[in-house]
């Protein structure tokens, strides 16, 4: 997998508590009349990967969002991994979404970690849009 910058959500970034992507992608202004919905069609590859592994959570779901505004004040959820035990966080992991989702209809776009139990003080995730998946 090629990672670029523009389209890189998570750069080794560290998860401690529940917390947006550091990074946003911003698709671009919308013209009056037009929809958008970048998950429908031709599947654009998202890559989603433990790079350190995780320690204390009970579980983490990692959430697509996408939301007309950057500072995301009503995000809307198109995607979402379901509940990730910690024995499935582990060095290496490759999380179960593989493609934008549909319903990518928004000008922004970032994922959202929810972690459920402790907070770890460990563990790193590296995703974004990537050109092609395994």
């Amino acid at each position: 997998m090629i990672f670029d910058k523009q389209s890189l959500l998570s750069d080794a970034q560290a998860i401690t508590a529940d917390a947006a992507s550091t990074n946003v992608i911003n698709l671009g202004p919308i013209a009056t009349g037009t929809v958008r919905n970048i998950g429908k069609g031709k599947k654009i590859p998202l890559s989603i990967q433990v790079v350190e592994a995780f320690n204390n959570l009970t579980s983490l779901e990692v959430k697509v969002q996408v939301d007309d505004n950057e500072t995301f004040t009503s995000p809307k959820q198109i995607g979402t991994t379901g509940l990730l035990a910690l024995a499935d966080l582990a060095l290496g992991k490759k999380i179960n979404i593989d493609s934008v989702p549909r319903d990518a209809d928004e000008r922004f776009f970032r994922l959202f970690y929810d972690v459920t139990g402790t907070a770890p003080t460990t563990g790193k995730i590296t995703a974004g849009v990537v050109a092609a998946t395994e």
